[in-house]
């Protein structure tokens, strides 16, 4: 059984967790962290990791990048794993991550869901094929309203798996309503929609010469992330100190 401790229970990402651990077999919410310290949940509920008190072998963060200090430093005294999956984390943030990797087992995915980490592959194979023959690749990402970082993380691993395949290759291009001119062969545009209630939808389109190849993915319930963090915390639950990715949790099913 592995003990799940849940920062970020009051927020829908957490009540969705919550939700399928409790079907879960082999896994338990034993406490959850929230600003508040209160919450209607079936466990107890802190304000930070530190006040926790029950035993568990990992958290899960679908919170916020703002306290990730504390939260690091929190964990290295607990000796505790994470999943992170907050978006927005700065450069240095993610410095900070990787410095505490020495010390822990962390896994970090700007996307937990299964079929979004199928796509990073998908998108690295084509690219390998379509940019040596001179197709010119965007990104384009919708998300709801009140997402508030843009592009989206995905996005951006998105651009960064097809960077990896052709290593140096690629500008990210944000905007180009400054430039008159014609497109360089060497960006990946990246554009970022915000509306309505759309859960996540990213779309890599290849356009070459008389030929457009489009690979999508769209997510229609935040279930899929949940169901991803769920996964990763029984991966990560007694693994060595170091960096892991969910494709590490894929590959170990």
């Amino acid at each position: 059984m592995v003990r799940i401790i849940m920062r970020g229970c009051n927020g829908h990402m957490g009540r969705v967790i919550a939700g399928l651990v409790a079907e879960d077999k082999d896994a338990e919410i034993v406490a959850g962290i929230d600003v508040t310290g209160q919450s209607d949940r079936p466990f107890p509920v802190y304000e930070t990791l530190a006040a926790v008190k029950e035993e568990a072998d990992v958290l899960i963060d679908f919170s916020t990048p703002k306290f990730l200090t504390e939260l690091l430093t929190d964990a290295k005294k607990k000796d505790m794993a994470l999943v992170l999956c907050s978006t927005g984390y700065t450069a240095e943030q993610i410095d900070e991550i990787r410095e505490a990797s020495a010390e822990l087992p962390i896994l970090r995915s700007a996307n937990m869901s299964l079929g979004i980490n199928v796509l990073l592959k998908l998108v690295k194979q084509a690219t390998a094929v379509l940019a040596a023959e001179g197709f010119d690749i965007d990104i384009v990402e919708k998300h709801h309203r009140l997402k508030l970082d843009a592009p989206s993380g995905t996005a951006l691993a998105l651009a960064d798996a097809i960077d990896e395949a052709l290593p140096g290759t690629y500008e990210y291009v944000y905007d180009r309503s400054g430039r008159r001119m014609q497109r360089p062969k060497d960006e990946i545009g990246i554009s970022a929609v915000r509306g309505g209630t759309i859960v996540g939808e990213h779309e890599i389109i290849f356009a070459g010469t008389d030929e457009v190849i489009e690979i999508k993915h769209t997510a229609y319930s935040k279930a899929i992330f949940g169901k991803g963090a769920v996964t990763a915390a029984k991966f990560l639950a007694g693994r060595a100190p170091g960096m892991y990715n969910m494709q590490d949790a894929i590959d170990a099913q």
